[in-house]
């Protein structure tokens, strides 16, 4: 996990530098990571990970869920995947700006979605609440 906690530490410390209310943007990003890779509607890691694959942008998602190195994404492909709506949901929500939201999720989510999937595949039955909660926990502890 020492690689995960610098990495971790990495992406929160960039948050520390741009976000305007620190510590409740922090959660309240950390929580929609939550929803968007555990979100029943859109079919949970397995939606998400199809959205991105839909959009032209399979092999970056599969390098993330992937053993190897994960490929970076932009704030609008990830913006393009997520949709205008739900990104600028998400942003009046936490105090960003949609560019700004894109651009800490391009951040976050390949290394949420890689220590979700550890073995290189998405979880047989999807993500459990556990296991979220513990990469989640991590990166709050990272942040702290």
């Amino acid at each position: 996990m020492g690689l995960f906690d610098s990495i971790a530490g990495q992406v929160l410390g960039s948050l520390t530098q741009t976000a305007q209310a620190g510590g409740e943007q922090h959660a309240g990003l950390l929580e929609a990571v939550g929803g968007l890779v555990n979100n029943p509607q859109t079919g949970g890691l397995a939606g998400l990970i199809s959205a991105f694959e839909e959009k032209g942008l399979g092999g970056v998602v599969a390098s993330w869920v992937g053993t190897g190195e994960n490929l970076p994404i932009s704030a609008e492909q990830l913006q393009s995947v997520l949709g205008n709506e739900q990104v600028q949901e998400i942003a009046q929500k936490l105090g960003f700006s949609p560019e700004q939201l894109s651009g800490h999720l391009a951040q976050l989510l390949p290394q949420v979605i890689d220590h979700l999937t550890p073995g290189g595949a998405v979880p047989e039955g999807g993500v459990t609440g556990g296991a979220l909660g513990n990469v989640l926990g991590l990166l709050q502890e990272v942040a702290r």
